[in-house]
Parts: structure tokens; C-alpha cells; sequence
């Protein structure tokens, strides 16, 4: 990569953190204290429970950043949709791990009580 390339990329990410991003999420140190405070967490976790990070520890530790993020600024509508895919491919993951259909992982956690009608409001 030619240095004038490189002087672009180091440019652009200098306008970002010390722009946008920096009101959006705050200081950045701070920030990235409470995301690891919560990745440690959830690997202490994956560890326990499955001996390695899964894909799934993942996607949990990515919406975890978004999560750390929205309590800086809560309008982030951004994070907001970010958080749902996360959970989304999450689901799907443990799915993939298990090696069954989301659908019959959803029957499956119904059936053992992990799953109920009262855990997320309806819209009526």
C-alpha cells in the first residue's frame, strides 16, 4: 500500500473517532472500558459453559457493544437495528451449532419453558 494511501486511511479514521463517533459514544476510553467490563462477562461464561467462544458468545458480545453504546446516546437508531441483527444471527448460530432448524430450536426451547408467549409484548 503507498503511503499516500495509507495517510487517506489514517485521515478518514482521525475525522471519525474525533468526530461523530465521539459525540455519539462518548469518551472513548470509557466506552471501551464498559464493553470489556460486559466481554468479560460473557466469555467468563463461554468458558464455563462450553470451554471456547462459540459464534453465538460472539454475536452476544457484539450486541453488547451496541448495548454499551446506546447508554451513551439511547436515540441511536442505528445501534437500535444493529442490536436486533445480532440477536437474529445469534439465534441462528446455536441453531447451526445444534445442527437443527431454527424452528424446531424454537419448538424445542417452548417445550422446556425457555420460551413463552410472555416474554416479548405483542403489539395488540
Amino acid at each position: 500500500m503507498s503511503p499516500k494511501i495509507r495517510d487517506q486511511i489514517l485521515n478518514a479514521a482521525q475525522e471519525l473517532i474525533n468526530g461523530d463517533r465521539a459525540k455519539d459514544y462518548g469518551d472513548a476510553y470509557i466506552n471501551h472500558n464498559r464493553i470489556a467490563d460486559g466481554w468479560n462477562i460473557i466469555m467468563a461464561s463461554a468458558l464455563k459453559t462450553h470451554g471456547y467462544l462459540t459464534a453465538a458468545h460472539v454475536a452476544l458480545m457484539m450486541d453488547w457493544m451496541k448495548t454499551s453504546r446506546l447508554l451513551e446516546t439511547l436515540d441511536h437508531t442505528d445501534s437500535w437495528i444493529d442490536k436486533a441483527g445480532y440477536t437474529a444471527l445469534g439465534a441462528e448460530f446455536v441453531a447451526l451449532e445444534k445442527n437443527v432448524a431454527l424452528e424446531t430450536l424454537m419448538q424445542e426451547m417452548q417445550l422446556h419453558g425457555k420460551l413463552t408467549d410472555g416474554d416479548v409484548p405483542s403489539e395488540e
